[in-house]
């Protein structure tokens, strides 16, 4: 007669369950994940029915119950197997690596800022945090910022929903401030991330402009300018100024100038080992507004129609 231990028929009811849980998820495209998660379960009720079922069907009066402890072990394994991934779930651990593993980089618009100018303002101080930046004159009295940012991403995450969160804008007295602020950045081993952004920030042109580079890229188109802009500290200015502009550019302390130098006035730090520009000056029509640059490392400088 043979002697029914209880964990036999459970150990092997939750493999059938596994598999059977494995297999949909292959069919249907199910998380595996999240099966792992949700099947476990059934190894309790499989357990406790097996339990149920030799006490209700034994005859003895008082029932002895005989275990597979190799079954129980096995069972008892993959239960806490699955009790892992639960309490890593809740903790949002889980859905965290799923994102992570499914990331891909990806290039997304920025939230645009659009801000409507008073008449009271009469200057506008950019600092361009840690990124390029194009800087355009408009002749709308509004200031308006887009562009794009790229960063591995899940198909659940943004790092963006407005433009608040990548761009500070404060308003004292007859000047407004703008701050690009840092992109979110993961640095925590396998969650390692980094995002990057270029922007454009369209700004009126009868506006007075003083931007910080912050040793950034910087590309600038005044259009028709009829105000005071300055620029200072980039690592590479490109300037493309028409023609048809009354500006005079002034630009000191450059170090690599690309553009046509027989229009320019310049003069150069005569003790130096690698030629830098001192003072150089450019001008179109009656030069009635000022363009200064001041301490690019390189300058490319061209004239358009």
């Amino acid at each position: 007669m043979r002697t029914w231990r209880v964990g036999t028929f459970s150990m092997g009811a939750s493999l059938l369950f596994l598999g059977i849980f494995l297999l949909l998820s292959q069919l249907f495209g199910m998380d595996l994940m999240h099966v792992m998660i949700s099947w476990w379960p059934i190894i309790l009720i499989v357990l406790g029915i097996e339990i149920l079922v030799f006490l209700f069907l034994s005859r003895q009066e008082k029932p002895f119950l005989k275990y597979d402890f190799l079954s129980i072990f096995f069972v008892g394994i993959i239960g806490t197997i699955g009790i892992g991934f639960a309490i890593l779930s809740s903790t949002g651990i889980m859905d965290k690596m799923d994102n992570v593993l499914k990331r891909e980089e990806r290039t997304i618009d920025l939230p645009s800022l659009e801000k409507q100018l008073s008449d009271e303002v009469k200057r506008v101080v950019v600092d361009t945090g840690h990124y390029p930046l194009t800087i355009e004159g408009t002749s709308t009295k509004e200031m308006t910022m887009f562009g794009t940012y790229r960063a591995l991403l899940g198909k659940k995450e943004t790092l963006l929903t407005n433009a608040e969160e990548y761009v500070s804008i404060h308003e004292k007295g007859d000047t407004i401030y703008v701050k690009v602020k840092g992109l979110p950045n993961e640095v925590a081993g396998p969650f390692d991330r980094y995002a990057d952004l270029s922007a454009t920030l369209l700004v009126p042109s009868d506006v007075k402009l003083e931007v910080n580079g912050n040793d950034n890229s910087i590309t600038l188109k005044p259009r028709t300018l009829i105000s005071d802009w300055t620029i200072d500290q980039t690592s590479h200015l490109s300037v493309q100024l028409p023609n048809s502009s009354d500006v005079k550019v002034t630009a000191t302390e450059i170090q690599d100038f690309q553009g046509n130098r027989e229009k320019w006035q310049m003069t150069e730090e005569p003790h130096s080992e690698v030629p830098v520009i001192k003072l150089g000056t450019f001008q179109t029509g009656k030069g009635e507004h000022n363009l200064t640059i001041t301490n690019s490392y390189q300058l490319s400088f061209s004239t358009v129609d």
